[in-house]
């Protein structure tokens, strides 16, 4: 139990350096917080509110990772380097498609409720 309260900590600590450092994760939480009253509001039923939910944490998820993977790189080498840039890029591109995703999720389920 001890192992699972400390990684829970480790967590938490994690996730307060990057809302205190870092604007991406401080602009997609507060899209998950306005957005967490909004699903429940737009979604027609628990699955769409769920869907709705989970695409903006996912969002928030993989800008964590994308973030992670940025700080590790820089911490590698502050030069720029071509194997760094495109490791780099293919953490953002993770970003844009989930990003995507969600924003499709929402259009999808946004349409419906307006009868489209």
């Amino acid at each position: 139990m001890g192992r699972i309260y400390k990684a829970f900590l480790y967590s938490c600590a994690g996730f307060a350096f990057g809302l205190r450092t870092e604007r991406a994760i401080k602009q997609e939480f507060a899209l998950l917080i306005v957005g967490l009253p909004l699903a429940l509001l737009v979604g027609a039923g628990a699955y769409e509110r769920l869907a709705l939910a989970l695409a903006l944490f996912a969002v928030l998820c993989i800008e964590f990772l994308n973030t992670a993977i940025e700080k590790l790189c820089d911490h590698v080498t502050p030069d720029r380097h071509e194997a760094i840039k495109a490791i780099k890029d293919m953490a953002s591109a993770a970003c844009l498609c989930v990003q995507v995703g969600a924003g499709l999720i929402w259009l999808t389920v946004l349409a419906a409720r307006l009868g489209l």
